[in-house]
C-alpha cells in the first residue's frame, strides 16, 4: 500500500462523520420542533412584549444569505456577464435553500402552521407581510424552475428525451424568469425592511432607509454566502470549482455593496440621531446603548467587522487573492448580516409601547433570550441547510467548470516557451516538430 493510499484510507471517514453530525443536528431540530407543535409557544421565551425572537432572525438571515441567486441570475441573464454562469447555478441552490429554510422557521414561529395557506386565499392587500408572503413563494417557484435543468442535466434523467428537451426549453427562458425573480426578490427584501420602518410607534425601528438597507445588505451578504461555500467546498475537495476572475468579480461585487451599506447605515445613523429629534427615538437609542449590548454589536458588528473591514478585503488586490482572507472576508460580511437582523428584530421591542418619555425617566426593559427548544429548531434548520447544500455538491454538477487544482497549477506555472506557436503568417509543415 503505497503513502498516497493511506492518506485516501485516513481521510475517507470524514464525509460519513460529517453526514452523521448534520444528521444528529436535523434530528435535534426534528424534536425540538414537535416538541413545539404539539405544546405551542408557550414553550419559548417568545411574549406579547417580544413576539419575535431567534426564528425570526434566521427567518429574515435565510433569505437575505439566498439572494445571491437573483443577484447572479440577473448578472448573467440581464446583463450578458456569462463568466458568472460558472457560480450562477450554486447561487440557485444555495438561494433555494435559503428560502426553504426561512418557510420552516415561519412554520414554527407562527403558531399555526396548519393554516399557512391562509394568505393565499384570504388576500389582505393592504399588509406589508402578506405581499412578502406572495412574494416568497412566487420566489422559491422561479428558484425551482432555475434549478429543473440542473436536476435533470446532472442525473439519468436527462436521457429521457421529453424531459431533456424540457429542460432545454426552460433554460431558453430563463432571462425572462431573472427578470421575474429579480424584481419578486426586489420587492420583498425591501418589503421586510418596510415591515419595521413604518412603524411610527416604534421610533427606534421608524426609518425611511430600512428598505434600502435590507436590500444592500442582502446584496452583500447573499453572494458572501454563495463566495464562501464555493470556496470552502474547493478547499475541502482540493478543487478550482469556478475560474479566479469569476471569483474576484464576486468579491469585488461584495466589496462595493457592503461600501453602499455602509454609506446608507451610517447616514441613516446621523440623521435619525443628530438631525430628526424625535425625543422617544433619541431617548430609546439611549436606554438600548445604556441597558442592552446594541450600541456594542452596531459599531463593532453592523459596521467595522461587518461592512468596513470585508470592503477593505475584497477590494485589496493582495488581500483578496488570498484565498483564506477572502473567505474571512466572506464569513465576517454573512456574520454582520446576521448581526444587523439580530439588532433590527429585537431593538424595537427592549423599549416598551407603554413607555413616555415625558412621563418616565426610567423604563423598563423588556429582555429575551432564546430558549433551549428554540437553540434546537435553529440547530436543525443549519443542519437541514447544510446537508443539502453537501448532498447536492455530491449529486448535482452546481460547478460545471470545476478542476482539480494539480491541473490549474500546472497550467499556471507552465512556462509560455513551453507552448510553442507557429506564427500565423508561416504555418508550420505537417510533420514537423
Amino acid at each position: 500500500m503505497t503513502a498516497g493510499q493511506i492518506t485516501t484510507n485516513r481521510r475517507l471517514p470524514l464525509f460519513p462523520i460529517w453526514i452523521l453530525l448534520l444528521v444528529i443536528g436535523l434530528g435535534i431540530g426534528t424534536v425540538s420542533g414537535i416538541h413545539v407543535l404539539l405544546n405551542g409557544l408557550g414553550v419559548t421565551n417568545l411574549s406579547d412584549q417580544s413576539p419575535w425572537g431567534l426564528w425570526i432572525v434566521v427567518d429574515l438571515s435565510s433569505i437575505a444569505l439566498g439572494a445571491g441567486a437573483f443577484t447572479l441570475s440577473a448578472a448573467v441573464y440581464l446583463f450578458g456577464l456569462k463568466r458568472f454562469e460558472a457560480i450562477a447555478r450554486a447561487a440557485v441552490f444555495v438561494g433555494l435553500l435559503g428560502y426553504s429554510s426561512a418557510m420552516i422557521a415561519l412554520a414554527m414561529d407562527i403558531g399555526r402552521p396548519d393554516r399557512f395557506y391562509h394568505p393565499l386565499i384570504y388576500w389582505n392587500v393592504h399588509s406589508v407581510l402578506w405581499e412578502i408572503t406572495m412574494c416568497v413563494v412566487l420566489y422559491s417557484t422561479v428558484l425551482v424552475l432555475e434549478l429543473v435543468p440542473i436536476i435533470i442535466e446532472s442525473t439519468p434523467l436527462k436521457k429521457n428525451r421529453f424531459l431533456h428537451a424540457f429542460g432545454h426549453n426552460l433554460h431558453r427562458v430563463m432571462p425572462l424568469v431573472a427578470v421575474a425573480g429579480m424584481g419578486l426578490s426586489l420587492l420583498h427584501q425591501s418589503s421586510l425592511g418596510a415591515t419595521y420602518g413604518i412603524l411610527t410607534a416604534r421610533p427606534v425601528w421608524y426609518s425611511p432607509s430600512a428598505p434600502v438597507l435590507f436590500i444592500l445588505s442582502a446584496v452583500a451578504g447573499g453572494p458572501a454566502l454563495t463566495l464562501f461555500l464555493t470556496l470552502l467546498t474547493g478547499l475541502v475537495l482540493r478543487k478550482e470549482m469556478v475560474p479566479r476572475d469569476v471569483v474576484n468579480g464576486v468579491a469585488k461585487l461584495i466589496g462595493f455593496a457592503c461600501l453602499a451599506y455602509l454609506y446608507l447605515k451610517l447616514w441613516s445613523w446621523a440623521s435619525q440621531n443628530y438631525y430628526s429629534r424625535l425625543p422617544e427615538r433619541e431617548l430609546g437609542i439611549q436606554l438600548l446603548n445604556l441597558n442592552t449590548p446594541y450600541g456594542f454589536t452596531f459599531w463593532w458588528g453592523e459596521v467595522l467587522l461587518g461592512a468596513i473591514v470585508p470592503a477593505i478585503i475584497m477590494l485589496w488586490p493582495r488581500l483578496r487573492n488570498n484565498r483564506a482572507v477572502l473567505m474571512l472576508g466572506t464569513m465576517l460580511v454573512i456574520a454582520g448580516l446576521v448581526i444587523y437582523r439580530w439588532n433590527m428584530t429585537l431593538s424595537g421591542f427592549t423599549v416598551p409601547l407603554n413607555w413616555s418619555p415625558g412621563v418616565r425617566e426610567i423604563a423598563v426593559i423588556n429582555t429575551y433570550s432564546p430558549a433551549l427548544v428554540e437553540w434546537g429548531v435553529a440547530i436543525g434548520i443549519v443542519s437541514y441547510g447544510w446537508l443539502a447544500y453537501t448532498l447536492g455538491v455530491r449529486f448535482l454538477r452546481l460547478y460545471p467548470e470545476a478542476r482539480p487544482l494539480q491541473q490549474t497549477a500546472a497550467e499556471t506555472s507552465l512556462p509560455k516557451a513551453e507552448h510553442p506557436q507557429p506564427p500565423a503568417s508561416h504555418p508550420q509543415p505537417a510533420g514537423t516538430d
